[in-house]
């Protein structure tokens, strides 16, 4: 079933175009990938498909439905978001920040029920932030922060989520850690993911199929191994690349 269809999408600033008639569909609990060079259009998509800018042309559809038609409650049911820089200027714990996934779900004033409360200590349990839930957001690593984010979005129950860059500023070890989450939510939860990622081994080893993104353009999109050879890799990062037991070595020459 597809869940999410972007047709023919140009968004331009000026006489620059950030996306330049781009066209895919995402099939309900696939793992997807975006990669491109800095510039080529990946965090504008995402802001895109979250109804966050005003396209000049195209058409995107979540579950079949045009996304100008949802509201900003029912597309929050829809799809929910990780940052890369996920700053908070406020004094907020790890479980308030949690709690805020089940926003769209209460009516205004209201207060978080005792189904909000399992349904948020469920989320940390899933993401081993459950022991984190009376510290201070601003207090943890990059890495527990991110957990706690992606906690977040479980709250909010969507069958989408999109990230972008979240293991970017990570150690290796944190960002296998928080790979290897997102994978188990994919396939345990049948969530779509959609995620930005610039380590194209990390791309290879984990993405059902790859987006590819040039210049403002979609140029490649298919499988992690039919879009991640060293042709493709050489034509859309202007790099060398080695592909030797799944893993990717890059070089100038």
């Amino acid at each position: 079933m597809k869940i999410i269809e972007v047709n023919n999408i140009s968004y331009k600033i000026k006489d620059r175009f950030l996306l330049n008639d781009i066209s895919f569909s995402l099939e309900e609990g696939g793992f997807y990938c975006v990669v491109g060079m800095n510039g080529s259009g990946k965090t504008t998509l995402i802001k895109s498909l979250t109804n966050n800018i005003v396209l000049n042309d195209g058409q995107i559809k979540i579950k079949d439905k045009d996304i100008r038609k949802y509201s900003a409650k029912q597309l929050a049911h829809n799809i929910s978001v990780v940052f890369q820089e996920n700053e908070t200027m406020f004094d907020f714990s790890a479980m308030q920040i949690v709690f805020m996934g089940r926003i769209p779900y209460q009516k205004l004033l209201e207060q978080d029920s005792e189904e909000d409360f399992l349904i948020v200590k469920d989320c940390m349990e899933r993401t081993n932030t459950w022991h984190l839930r009376n510290r201070n957001i601003k207090d943890l690593s990059g890495g527990e922060k991110q957990r706690v984010f992606i906690a977040r979005c479980l709250a909010q129950k969507t069958p989408i989520i999109l990230l972008d860059e979240p293991v970017s500023s990570l150690d290796i070890k944190h960002q296998f850690e928080i790979m290897e989450l997102l994978k188990k939510i994919n396939k345990e939860s049948n969530t779509t993911i959609l995620i930005i990622l610039h380590d194209l081994s990390l791309t290879l080893k984990y993405a059902d199929y790859v987006i590819a993104l040039k210049d403002g353009r979609l140029v490649n999109f298919g499988s992690n191994k039919e879009v991640l050879t060293a042709d493709n890799i050489r034509d859309i990062f202007e790099v060398k690349a080695n592909i030797i037991d799944n893993q990717i070595f890059l070089s100038n020459n």
